[in-house]
């Protein structure tokens, strides 16, 4: 797996699991905190995909590529969607702008 995708999928499930066990006072900034480092992960991913000769034309394509499986493997269930959801916009060639992100 690419190196950078590696470390920023490290940080935001790092970020996760903080968040997760977060108390009261510490969820808003936990929250932002998560948030940041997936989309930082994200972006890793988009380049890694751009990347690839050949790429992947459907999400079905790049869901099957050995390393993505492993990042899926990864990620908790709840993840799991949003990851789907950002890498079929990845296929599409489509980009969020950063004030669209799960608001």
């Amino acid at each position: 797996m690419d190196t950078k995708v590696r470390l920023t999928l490290d940080a935001a499930l790092r970020n996760w699991t903080s968040m997760s066990a977060a108390d009261e006072e510490e969820a808003e900034g936990t929250a932002n905190e998560f948030e940041a480092s997936f989309y930082q992960f994200i972006d890793a991913f988009r380049d890694w995909v751009n990347g690839l000769d050949p790429r992947p034309v459907t999400l079905e394509e790049l869901l099957e590529l050995p390393d993505v499986q492993t990042i899926t493997d990864r990620l908790p269930a709840p993840l799991y969607l949003n990851f789907e959801t950002e890498a079929e916009l990845i296929v599409d060639r489509f980009s969020r702008v950063d004030d669209e992100k799960y608001d």
